[in-house]
């Protein structure tokens, strides 16, 4: 059974940094997809942020370019969100997400949220 475990949400003020961690048992994914989506409260779940395949290939939502890195672990089972310059609007349940296929989202995280004060 596949399960994904985040780590590293916080309240932290504007400007600051936090750093997300994902862990995923029971399988890897350095062929699939791995992301990073949020929640704001009133708001849809949005994409943040995802690496894909054995090559790597990023992708991130306008709003966090400049500021927000992924990354993936060697043995395709973690993956990582880098948050730097950190603004209110940021604020939200982060979400870990896998797949097997590049396409299809098939394993969730429980959520972290991250609070950023202004």
């Amino acid at each position: 059974q596949v399960q994904l475990v985040e780590s590293g949400g916080g309240l932290v003020q504007a400007g600051g940094s936090l750093r997300l961690s994902c862990a995923a048992s029971g399988r890897a994914f350095s062929s699939g997809v791995m992301g990073w989506f949020r929640q704001a409260p009133g708001k849809e779940r949005e994409i943040v942020a995802r690496i894909v395949g054995s090559a790597g290939v990023t992708f991130y939502r306008d709003s966090v370019k400049g500021r927000f890195t992924i990354s993936r672990g060697n043995a395709g089972n973690t993956v990582y969100l880098q948050m730097n310059s950190l603004k209110p609007e940021d604020t939200a349940v982060y979400y870990c997400a896998a797949g097997s296929l590049i396409y299809k989202y098939d394993y969730w995280g429980q959520g972290t949220q991250v609070t950023v004060s202004s």
